[in-house]
This record gives C-alpha cells, structure tokens and sequence, in this order.
C-alpha cells in the first residue's frame, strides 16, 4: 500500500476540516493520504436558494466523477449532503461517529431566545428549518442565506440578518462555539437525515483490502447503523434538500428508535412518527416508517410541496 489514499472533498474550511478528520485517522493506521480539493456545483451557485436549483448531486456529483475516473480513492461528505440513490458502482463505505445533531440559533448579538424575540431575521438557506419555524415560530422573519459557513457569518455580521439556523457539528468544528446563543429541541427541530456525520464514499474499484482497512479505521458501527435507518426514511419519501423532511435515529437502551417526518411549506401541515428496530432491521423499518406517513397524508404533502416549488 505504498501509494497514498487520495481524499476528495469540496474546498470550503469545514469541508476541509472533515477531509483533514479523515486523513488524520488514516495516518494513525500507517497510511499516507492526499487531499484532493474539488468544486461541486453547489459551491458555484451562491445566488439561488437550494430548493430553485433542486437537490440532487449538487454537493456531490464531481466529487463521485473523480471518483469513476480514479482521481480520488474516498470522497469525504456532510452525511446529510449525499443523496439517497448512489450511482451504481459507488457505495458508502464508512460512516464516522455522530457529533451532537441539534441545529443552534447563532449570533453575533447577545439574543436571548429567538422564540422571545420576534423582530429577530433569521437566516436560512434549509427548506426543513425555514418549514419548521413557521410551524412552530410563525411570526419568525426569515432571509435566505447560501455561501460557505465564514461567508453566511460574514453576511449577518454585515446586517443581512440578526441571526442564523446552523448545526451545531459546523459551528462546533469551526470553532465558533462562541457564536451559539440556544441549542434547539429535538423536540421541534428535528434533524436532517445524517445531520452530524461524514459518510465516506467509495467506487467498487476500490481495492479490497486497502477498502476494509479505510472501514476498520472510520466507521462507527452505531452511527452507521442510525444513518441508515434515516436514509431509508428519506429515500422512500424521495426526499432532498429542497423537500423539508426530517428524520433521526438514536439508541436507546437495547434498541434503536427512529423519529421521522414531513412539513408543509408554510408550516400548516406537520406528520410525524416514531417506530423501533434494531441493528439487524434497520432500513427495513425506516421503509416502514416512511410508508406508514405516505398513508397517513405524506404523500399529499409531497405532491402540494413539489407543486409550489415547481412554480
């Protein structure tokens, strides 16, 4: 294994925080790496919102070219970035450990809680919090915000906006605990689905032992085990990042418990629903899940969302 693994990853500092992550671990294991930086097309249009340009591949489709081509050995994700469908021949390899997956209010301003705070505008660039504050915080202003995490905090700094929606796990690896004002409730602000996690992808080409070495050394079997309950949830409800569908997997005690569900745009229209499963079952019930909220009205609440947004 003399050549080194080549990581793939988009350019921005938490993109390259997360491959550098993965390098160092590698490196512990006695493997020598290479970083490969590369431009996704969501990186180039910062002056839509995700929801106008649509969802799939948009963090992710040259990454997984390079992957084709042979360029780069793994490409290094935001979980909650890769889209359900992989292309054949690709596959996850590895899922890290999960960093806490609450979203946080951030500002620069010494706000108190947003929900005590009316005139606050908050930025956004996510469909499912943008849905879920008008759910729960109706008279919440909101501004859409795109661009890296240093360009969205610049922006607020500069008076786009009082504060932002964020995960923590950025926040946090960014260094900008500072900045957290309130974490929110998984009770309200349930994440996206891999919210907190890396997902490494890998071509079948892959050689086999330098593959079940990169395994051995990243992935987190609970995490792995949650994430794929989520996505199972998310790829029967064809959900994407323009789609305001949550989903969140945990452990607790000897079983795992998945919440997952859907909200209308304006917030009006909220399904949710839990159901348990262990390791042995889990996309099975993440299916199951997800055909459960079609039959109970998810499915009219997809056609109006995919209505409005295709207007």
């Amino acid at each position: 294994m003399s050549k080194p693994v080549r990581i793939g990853t988009r350019g921005s500092k938490l993109a390259l925080w997360q491959a550098e992550h993965v390098a160092s671990c590698l490196q512990a294991k006695g493997l020598e790496t290479e970083i490969v930086i590369i431009d996704t097309t969501g990186d180039k249009i910062l002056d839509q919102s995700l929801s106008k340009i649509g969802s799939k591949g948009l963090f992710t489709e040259e990454l997984e070219e390079q992957l084709f081509s042979g360029v780069i050995d793994i490409a290094v994700h935001s979980a909650k970035d890769l889209q359900t469908h992989l292309k054949e021949g690709l596959y996850i390899i590895a899922i890290t450990e999960r960093e806490l997956v609450n979203d946080v209010l951030v500002s620069h301003k010494p706000l108190d809680k947003f929900k005590d705070n009316s005139d606050v505008v908050i930025g956004t660039s996510s469909t499912r919090r943008r849905a879920l504050l008008r759910k729960f915080y109706p008279k919440a202003k909101m501004v859409d915000m795109r661009g890296n995490l240093q360009t969205r905090i610049r922006k607020m700094e500069e008076g786009a906006c009082d504060a932002m929606l964020l995960a923590y796990a950025g926040m946090h690896r960014m260094g900008y605990d500072d900045l957290i004002k309130e974490k929110l409730s998984l009770e309200e602000f349930i994440p996206a689905a891999g919210q907190g996690t890396l997902a490494i992808e890998a071509s079948h080409t892959l050689d086999k032992e330098r593959a079940a070495i990169i395994r051995a050394t990243l992935n987190d079997d609970i995490t792995e085990i949650t994430v794929l309950a989520e996505r199972a949830f998310l790829r029967t409800l064809e959900g994407g990042c323009s789609i305001p569908v949550f989903a969140l997997a945990q452990m607790k005690g000897m079983m795992y418990v998945l919440t997952g569900g859907i909200v209308s745009l304006d917030g009006t229209k909220y399904l949710k629903k839990e159901i348990s499963f262990t390791a042995a079952d889990a996309e099975e019930r993440g299916i199951e899940l997800a055909n459960a909220l079609l039959n109970e009205g998810a499915r009219e609440i997809l056609a109006e969302i995919k209505s409005n947004l295709g207007k």
